[in-house]
């Protein structure tokens, strides 16, 4: 990993990090997010830590193992860094899904948090 610019390497860790989490202990995702953090989950907007965490912990179902197909990191000009991940994940008993998640990771007080979180299935409606 040595190799990699160091906004790679400090999102690559972000991701592995935020979906060990969301797999093994969706409570513990509050330690990632700030007051100021928002989230967008399949269209609806929450703003804040609290309700971030309420919404992902009040997800439907017991429990979900997500597999990362890529991932891309980005610089950006005030410092931060932008992931998007594109992956699948199966929850429960369903249908393997494919998804797509974009972070907006900021360093605050010598920690990366993530400050925008967007995630929608990717579902394609044909009808």
């Amino acid at each position: 990993m040595g190799d990699k610019p160091i906004w790679e390497q400090i999102g690559s860790s972000f991701i592995q990090h935020y979906y060990q989490l969301f797999d093994n202990d969706r409570t513990q995702l509050g330690a990632i997010y700030i007051d100021a953090s928002c989230l967008t989950w399949e269209g609806q907007q929450f703003q804040g830590k609290a309700a971030i965490v309420e919404k992902l912990t009040s997800l439907p179902f017991q429990k979900v193992q997500h597999s990362i197909t890529v991932q891309d990191h980005q610089p950006t000009p005030d410092s931060c860094i932008i992931s998007m991940v594109v992956g699948q994940l199966k929850a429960d008993e369903d249908p393997i899904m494919g998804f797509h998640q974009m972070f907006l990771l900021k360093n605050i007080n010598d920690a990366w948090v993530c400050t925008n979180d967007m995630f929608r299935l990717a579902l394609h409606n044909f009808g």
